[in-house]
This record gives C-alpha cells, structure tokens and sequence, in this order.
C-alpha cells in the first residue's frame, strides 16, 4: 500500500462502529493535533529489513503515535485466535504479547518504533549493494527535516486484497478560506 509508516496496525471494523464514524473521528483528531516533525531521518536495518528511523529519540512523535493506537482502538473488533496466532505470540516479550492482546498490536507505547519501511529482509550479501542503493536515492530527503503531516486511511475490500486509500487527513487547523 506504498510507501507509509504505520502509527495503528490493520484491523477490523468494530461491530458496533461505521466507517462513516472512523472517518469522522479522523477529521476531528487531525484538525485538533498539530504537525509532528522530525528533524533527521537516517536509514537503520530493523529485523533486516532497511527503513528510515528518526535520528533520535522524539517524545512528540511517540506521543503522537500513543494517542492515535489509543484513540482509535474504539473502532477495532477484538482480535481472533487466528489473528493473535498469526503474529507467533510465543516469540514476543511479555509485553508484546499484553500490548497484542489489548490493543491489537505487539509495538505499541513502549515498544513502538517508528519506521518508514524501504525494503524486504535483505541477506548478509545484499545488504550492503542495497544500502548504497537506498543512501543515494534518499541522500536529500535525509538531508531536511520531515514533517508527520497527515494520517491516511487505508482499506482492504477483501482479505489479501491490495490496500487501497480511503480517506486522507491533515494534521492541524487550517486557516479559513477567504471567500469573494
């Protein structure tokens, strides 16, 4: 679904909510949260994956991801089995597998890591030809802070289908528009 950092982790519409609700919410959280913006990204591997990181710490930033998972969290039904099975609950931490069970998602809060994801899992012999790759083709924006600017909201009509945008939303109030 492009190129995206996640701040909520796909889920399933809430029996009792609507989209029409979600979207709504949207609006009102974007128009009351301001821009978060980070001052450097850097290209880091995660899991061996190659993404881009902030360069440091940004409480901003985390904050602005805890209150999306946790203002969002009335419009995700509850996880099934299949669901929490899927992401090998065995293999998290303790409070992986607590954030999963509450919230939908083993990396949130603590555990959160903002990321902009560049690549599959490289092996030990790409990673290098791929990250020459990537530190040139992103040698500019990695030269200029970045603003978090707006949430997106992506749907997928049908399992395993493409995800595709649903509604997009900038952060911030917006100066009124001046009419003739």
């Amino acid at each position: 679904y492009g190129f995206h950092a996640t701040l909520k982790a796909p889920f399933r519409l809430a029996s009792n909510e609507t989209e029409a609700a979600l979207r709504a919410a949207l609006d009102d959280f974007a128009l009351a949260t301001p821009v978060v913006t980070i001052p450097r990204l850097v290209v880091s591997q995660i899991d061996g994956f190659f993404a881009l990181v902030p360069e440091g710490p940004l409480p901003a930033l985390n904050r602005f991801a805890d209150d999306v998972v946790r203002d969002f969290d009335r419009f995700r039904a509850p996880l099934t089995e299949a669901e929490i099975e899927r992401r090998s609950p065995d293999s998290l931490k303790p409070d992986e597998f607590r954030n999963l069970c509450q919230w939908g998602y083993p990396y949130v809060f603590e555990t959160f890591r903002f990321h902009m994801t560049l690549s599959g899992r490289a092996s030990l012999q790409e990673s290098p030809r791929l990250r020459a790759a990537i530190d040139s083709l992103f040698a500019q924006v990695l030269q200029r802070p970045v603003p978090v600017d707006a949430l997106t909201l992506f749907v997928e009509t049908e399992p395993g289908a493409p995800f595709m945008v649903l509604s997009h939303h900038a952060l911030g109030r917006r100066p009124a528009r001046r009419t003739a």
